[in-house]
């Protein structure tokens, strides 16, 4: 089959037609029908997770399941015994395989899925506008999930923060104005995504040296030093910074470091069942799907080159 291998860290991906097919001990089998392009898989190729290699990429997935028929895959597969995986947070599980940063993904003509239970029913969802949902939006789905009870309380609904107006930061922005009736601002360097983080529902869009108010909450999509710090520099007394961003930035935190009992907390990926709250929710509101712009597999190098250098609107989204 055709599939994108990366070989070694920091090289180019290698378009392979003769690929041995997927399989593994069980599991399920899938034809791919899409697969978005997301930061993480710039990670993987630059060597921060420490993924084995060679291996193919790609953790947005949906396909086509025999009996099932159109899926989206859940990536994280957890060990299935320790007390995250319990209480049914395998993202967060010790031992957890990530599909297509750990062990061969969806950046293929087919691709092994560990269990059943990691296939959820599109239910008449486009299986190629859906499929950054997968991470992208799930990631973004239960970052903002964590802010509601905090702004609810708020009087007016409260003041919002998105902090990088990217793919991610986009789904962030429309969550919120969905669910709450926060003031939502945007902060981006680029005139571009501020643009259209207005044209999706930002209240207001600001760049970093902008001066405004304390906000009640902070989701940072980045996580650079530089926006951390703007994060704990911004955010209100008792209010919340939700950091969700990799770019392993750092903060002091202490007594007077951070405004007073304010909270600071990562938010990590989602859970099976999020993504089946997820997909209820974008069928009940379809404008959830941000648009994307489809490239053939072989074009994969080009779609990273283009998402290393920030020319994507939406989101990039590979098919086989």
């Amino acid at each position: 089959m055709r599939a994108v291998v990366l070989t070694e860290t920091g090289t180019p991906l290698t378009v392979v037609d003769d690929q041995p097919e997927p399989h593994g001990d069980g599991g399920e089998l899938i034809d791919v029908t899409a697969c978005g392009v997301c930061h993480s898989d710039i990670h993987v190729v630059d060597g921060d997770f420490g993924s084995s290699l060679p291996i193919i990429l790609g953790h947005e997935v949906t396909g086509v399941h025999p009996e099932l028929g159109p899926v989206m895959v859940y990536a994280p597969w957890g060990c299935r015994s320790c007390a995250q995986c319990a209480d049914g947070l395998e993202m967060m599980c010790a031992d957890a395989t990530e599909a297509g940063l750990f062990t061969d993904g969806g950046y293929a003509e087919r691709m092994w899925v560990k269990d059943r239970r990691y296939l959820a029913a599109l239910d008449g969802l486009d299986p190629v506008a859906a499929a950054p949902l997968a991470c992208g939006g799930l990631t973004a789905y239960r970052a903002v999930k964590h802010t509601l009870e905090a702004l609810r309380a708020r009087e007016g609904g409260g003041r919002a923060l998105v902090v990088g107006a990217g793919g991610l930061g986009q789904y962030a922005i429309r969550f919120l104005r969905l669910q709450t009736d926060a003031h939502v601002t945007a902060l981006d360097t680029a005139a571009a995504k501020r643009d259209q983080a207005r044209s999706i529902g930002a209240d207001t869009a600001i760049g970093p040296d902008d001066v405004t108010e304390p906000f009640d909450v902070v989701l940072d999509f980045i996580g650079a030093d530089v926006t951390l710090a703007g994060a704990v520099g911004r955010v209100a007394r008792r209010g919340l910074v939700v950091v969700i961003g990799l770019a392993g930035g750092r903060v002091p935190f202490g007594f007077g470091a951070v405004p007073h009992e304010a909270q600071l907390m990562s938010s990590v990926w989602g859970s099976r069942a999020e993504l089946d709250e997820l997909l209820a929710f974008v069928r009940r509101e379809p404008d959830i799907v941000q648009p994307v712009e489809t490239l053939p597999l072989a074009s994969a190098q080009i779609a990273h080159d283009r998402l290393r250098a920030g020319d994507v609107r939406g989101r990039l989204v590979l098919t086989p």
